[in-house]
This record gives structure tokens, C-alpha cells and sequence, in this order.
């Protein structure tokens, strides 16, 4: 499936904000809290990276061979790798707090959520069994949204 405007203006957003945030920071400082958010977005990626493998795509739009996954990560939340990014982006945050880096986060979160809403529908359409899984499974934290 191809990619229309929104989808490149969401991925575009997403890289920008991220890439802002991975800025060298002027004062790092330990946070145990943030370390452990940090960690934790990691092992969440990593895993979510496995189970996608292959067919791994930062646009939303899924891919012409794609299947729906319903294990690993996937059989609690439909955007593991997103909700990752927030983890990871949140842990950074407290370890490298700036006013610059708390509005990217705040502005990254619409963005995902925008780009998570898209690729429902993209999924959709797809998929047959999509709205069992959705009503199975929360969008970004499990038993929770």
C-alpha cells in the first residue's frame, strides 16, 4: 500500500521530535527512574522488533505481505514499538530534563496517537479479524488504553 501525505507528514514529525530529543543534553544527570523507563522501552522494542521482523515499516501503511500478529507484544498492545518510543523518550527526558525536550515529548504523543488511528484503519481494511483484535487488546498500555 502507498504512502499518502499524512502518513509521510506523521513519520517526518516523528523523526523530527525524536531526533530533537536525542540532542547531546548540557547537563546530564542520573536518574534512576528515567534509567528504568529507558530500559524498559528498550526491552519493549527489541521485542517488538523480533516478532515484526520482516515486515517492520515506519509508515503506517501495512505492507502487501504483512500478516496480523497477535503474539509477543502484540497479543496486550496494537503499538508496542510506539509505546517504546515513549518509554524510551520519557526516560531520556528525566535523565536529560529541558523545557525544549518536555514539548517535544508533549507534541510526540498526538503525533503517535494520530499515526496509531491511521494505521487502525489501515489495518481495517486489511485485515478481517482486525476489530476482534482491537476489542481484544489496548492501544498503547495494556488493561489500560
Amino acid at each position: 500500500m502507498k504512502a499518502n501525505r499524512l502518513s509521510w507528514l506523521l513519520v517526518g514529525m516523528q523523526v523530527a521530535l525524536m531526533t530533537a530529543m536525542a540532542l547531546p543534553a548540557t547537563r546530564p544527570y542520573w536518574s534512576l527512574t528515567g534509567a528504568l523507563l529507558m530500559t524498559a522501552g528498550l526491552a519493549l522494542g527489541v521485542w517488538s522488533f523480533v516478532v515484526m521482523g520482516r515486515h517492520l515499516r515506519i509508515m503506517p501503511e501495512p505492507a502487501a505481505e504483512a500478516s496480523l500478529l497477535r503474539h509477543g507484544p502484540y497479543r496486550l498492545i496494537r503499538h508496542p514499538m510506539y509505546a517504546a518510543l515513549v518509554l524510551g523518550a520519557g526516560g531520556w527526558l528525566l535523565c536529560t530534563f529541558s523545557w525544549p525536550r518536555l514539548v517535544c515529548l508533549l507534541v510526540l504523543l498526538p503525533v503517535l496517537a494520530l499515526k496509531a488511528a491511521r494505521e487502525e484503519r489501515l489495518l481495517a481494511e486489511k485485515f478481517p479479524g482486525y476489530a476482534a483484535y482491537r476489542a481484544a487488546s489496548r492501544r498503547f498500555v495494556p488493561w489500560v488504553w
